[in-house]
């Protein structure tokens, strides 16, 4: 995942996108296979996936992208940190913040002049980091966006993400003036019903900027009668025309689905991509995968998780930046915590705390996906034909077109992987069988 100031993008990830898209599997670093269930062997012959299996110029392959990955994650945010800390020393904040007073006394004025030049700055420093992500992404095929259409998307992301947080953080430090001592538990009031409103507009508002969505009843009305068929069975109501294909296949070669939105903007999304590289069996299981967060209320157990992180996100992070002030904020030429210079130190110390929270997330986000995995099986069952073997054989689809790498160490699964290991869910999904065992599936009856 790009570094590019996590701060921003926690708090646009509350605005904009908390819980919308609980992916069936792309992520950031993306999840590996588990040590006792790969192998680096051919599949066999007749096709049956028992566990996740790589041929060995793959698996080598797949070991050297990892190892970028997970060295590019923690160096990104170390070079994130000394961004940061190299702002607080050059006293960068009160330049940027005299230069806002100067030209204006109206605090709203000097939030959109204060806050897009800190952010641009910091943006413009990380973007040599996500450039080379950009880079290894093409020598690895998990990419084919050119150059100029990924610098436009860059250019999108930034607009958008300087004009939402100038807005939070002129509010945010409104509340600070207002209750120097009671500010983070009014702000994170404030900010729910705005996380709210971003689930429900990311899809129709922010996601068509980036990317081509057509209803997947335009091209392939055949699979959406099928789906119709998980959908009845689920008990779950989703028109036809909210069923999406995205044109994914205009800059990458991954695959993935996902669900987002909620009211009458809840969908299911599915790549286009990973139609024409899996069999329709093997999407429908996609597809009652992600079916499977709606049902079992996995977004708004999000937003709930989300929500009380948040709090106590600010909380922990009010006490360390009044004690940061007190000891150095003479030297940073931060007058009081409600100064605008003062967001630079908060960005940092909460950039701490975020790192050190990400296994807290990441295991939490394992849980449901999990638990969606066993959704997908059983609403499946009776449905698609041999659906156990089914749903093995896209997880090993999944593992190869993502270069999951067997054999990651603990640590890394624990900090970095928000899904299952690809090994794991091939092994469950080849031998997740109930029926025959005379118990009661989890979810579906």
């Amino acid at each position: 995942m790009s570094q590019r100031s996590n701060f921003a993008r926690f708090i646009l990830l509350l605005i904009l996108i908390v819980s919308s898209g609980q992916m069936l599997c792309a992520q950031e670093p993306p999840s590996s296979a588990s040590t006792s269930q790969a192998t680096v062997n051919q599949p066999k012959d007749d096709n049956q996936v028992q566990s996740y299996q790589l041929s060995p110029e793959k698996y080598q392959k797949a070991v050297q992208y990892s190892r970028i990955r997970n060295i590019f994650y923690f160096a990104s945010y170390g070079y994130l940190l000394l961004i940061l800390i190299v702002v607080l020393a050059v006293r960068l904040g009160p330049k940027y913040r005299n230069i806002a007073e100067r030209a204006s006394s109206r605090r709203f004025s000097q939030a959109i002049i204060f806050v897009p030049l800190l952010l641009f700055t910091i943006d413009v420093l990380s973007l040599p980091l996500e450039a080379y992500q950009h880079t290894f992404a093409l020598k690895y095929d998990q990419s084919i966006q050119g150059w100029p259409s990924w610098i436009w998307d860059w250019a999108k992301g930034e607009i958008i993400g300087l004009i939402i947080l100038t807005l939070a953080i002129w509010v945010l430090f409104a509340i600070i003036r207002h209750s120097p001592r009671r500010w983070w538990f009014y702000f994170w009031l404030i900010v729910l019903p705005f996380m709210l409103l971003g689930i429900f507009a990311t899809p129709v508002v922010i996601d068509p900027l980036f990317n081509k969505f057509t209803p997947l009843q335009d091209s392939n009305p055949g699979l959406v009668t099928d789906i119709e068929k998980l959908t009845n069975r689920a008990g779950l109501q989703i028109p036809r025309d909210h069923i999406f294909e995205m044109a994914a296949s205009e800059k990458t070669q991954t695959i993935n689905a996902y669900v987002t939105g909620i009211g009458s903007t809840k969908r299911i999304v599915i790549w286009d991509t990973t139609i024409k590289q899996m069999t329709p069996p093997e999407v429908l299981f996609v597809v009652g995968h992600e079916m499977g967060h709606y049902v079992l209320g996995h977004i708004p157990k999000g937003i709930l998780f989300t929500s009380v992180s948040l709090l106590l996100l600010l909380f922990i992070g009010y006490h360390i930046i009044n004690w940061a002030l007190a000891h150095w904020g003479g030297r940073w030429e931060i007058r009081e915590i409600g100064d605008w210079a003062a967001l630079p130190l908060m960005m940092l110390i909460l950039s701490v705390i975020l790192f050190f929270a990400q296994p807290i997330f990441n295991t939490f986000s394992r849980y449901l996906e999990h638990q969606a995995d066993i959704y997908g099986l059983e609403v499946t069952h009776g449905i698609t034909p041999n659906s156990n073997q089914v749903a093995a054989q896209a997880f090993q689809i999944l593992g190869e077109t993502y270069l999951e790498e067997p054999n990651p160490s603990p640590i890394i699964k624990v900090w970095l992987y928000n899904h299952p290991p690809i090994g794991e869910r091939v092994s469950f999904a080849a031998t997740y069988n109930p029926w025959s065992k005379g118990e009661s599936p989890q979810f579906v009856k």
